[in-house]
């Protein structure tokens, strides 16, 4: 078989995949049985050296075995961008640092755009890229950096600097992503640390079977659209047992190009950033969700759902279960006008939205913003307890069930997700 005809095949195999999940109907969960995912054996291993090695890494991707990884092993790693094949895996060891080397040209689209600012900033690759595989991975307990406030080769600026010309329509930064992926299956990031990626950290695209598992996400709360997880497009998927803080979205749940189904959130813990969001690119909507076992401690918003009229976009069947909060700004946004320069004709629905078991130990502001009371925001509220002193913000919104102004303490510890083990 041809290439061409391969990836023809394969881009066909997953969206007849994709359809045939829709029809399916299961609890608000990943449909999958996901368990502590194990290390592969090492096909090769490489020590590093004091140039770049892109090259080098890329030849031994390219040449391992199927379950098999590459281990990048003593000292620091510098590379440009990276593909991984289908059903092979990239080890960074314990001690070991893979940073992303700052030049623009190196993961230019072609336009020249990268590393510049314009209407739609789309004009980088990514660090890393996995398309069209299955079983392939990121693993290990090393460090890969995106190096995204080093000052960028033959620039005057970091990647989060731009966009330095606020008069360009549109002022979106063209910089890449740290790790993206698309059009694939059962691929696993485990314990791996993810640091100052220049864009989103991870985000996939029409990916079914995504496992996250103790990986560790620590970038600065001042770095711009840093968004940590986002699972765009994708059905069964699993993050669990991480840690992660930033300078956007914790975790986003998106429906660009696809739905958003069968998505387990749990036993996590979100320092700095936006929180546990849905949308707001969420057109194709988000169902069979559950959050469960989470704690937020410092970040801007907790419990998060965002779209307008020009996103659009149903999100139900969404519930969120032994949640603690503390030093959150906003712990509980549903918003329906968000971005409210940005309209549409489509009209967002968020309806069985459930919250049990909620203790948010500080005051807050809480805000369900729907558009209309013939299509109201629906939520219920059990056991919910907030901090007195809270401010409650309520517009075309049918909130049942109750929620009491009594919370006490002043640290979460394990009250908010019981088995947490970082």
């Amino acid at each position: 078989m041809s290439l061409k005809m391969y990836r023809y095949s394969s881009s066909w195999f997953i969206n007849v995949l994709f359809g045939l999940l829709l029809l399916q109907k299961g609890s608000a969960r990943d449909l999958r049985t996901v368990t502590e995912p194990k290390t592969p054996q090492i096909c090769t291993t490489l020590k590093a050296t004091s140039g770049d090695e892109s090259k080098t890494i890329q030849k031994a991707l390219n040449s391992c075995a199927k379950g098999k990884a590459v281990e990048l092993s003593f000292g620091t790693f510098y590379s440009g961008p990276l593909s991984i094949p289908s059903g092979v895996s990239l080890l960074v060891a314990s001690g070991t640092i893979l940073k992303a080397l700052p030049d623009p040209s190196l993961y230019d689209l072609g336009a020249k755009t990268c590393g510049t600012q314009d209407q739609y900033g789309v004009g980088c690759r990514a660090f890393i890229t996995i398309h069209g595989a299955t079983g392939s991975g990121v693993y290990g307990k090393g460090t890969i950096d995106g190096q995204g406030g080093v000052t960028m080769t033959g620039k005057s600026e970091a990647w989060w600097k731009m966009p330095a010309n606020t008069n360009i329509k549109g002022g979106a930064r063209n910089a890449p992503r740290l790790i993206q992926i698309n059009d694939s299956m059962d691929i696993t990031l485990y314990q791996i640390t993810l640091k100052n990626s220049p864009l989103y950290h991870v985000a996939t695209s029409k990916t079914y079977g995504f496992t996250v598992w103790g990986i560790t996400i620590d970038t600065p709360s001042s770095a711009p659209n840093t968004d940590g997880v986002d699972p765009m497009g994708s059905q069964n998927v699993t993050i669990a047992y991480c840690n992660i803080s930033t300078g956007d979205d914790n975790v986003a749940i998106k429906a660009i190009t696809a739905p958003s189904e069968h998505i387990s959130v749990v036993n996590n813990h979100f320092g700095s950033g936006h929180g546990m969001s849905i949308g707001s690119e969420i057109t194709y909507g988000a169902n069979d969700v559950t959050v469960s076992g989470l704690t937020l401690d410092g970040a801007t918003n907790g419990l998060r759902i965002k779209s307008n009229t020009f996103r659009g976009g149903l999100v139900t069947g969404v519930s969120y279960t032994n949640v603690c909060m503390r030093n959150v700004k906003n712990p509980i946004v549903m918003d329906m006008e968000y971005g409210r320069t940005v309209t549409g004709n489509l009209t967002p629905e968020f309806r069985n939205i459930t919250f049990t078991n909620v203790k948010v130990l500080t005051d807050g502001t809480f805000t369900f913003d729907g558009l209309s009371d013939s299509r109201p925001i629906k939520a219920s509220f059990n056991d919910v307890h907030i901090k007195k002193g809270s401010k409650w913000v309520s517009k075309h919104a049918t909130l049942s069930g109750k929620w009491a102004e009594d919370a006490t303490g002043s640290v979460c510890g394990n009250s908010g997700n019981k088995q947490f083990q970082q």
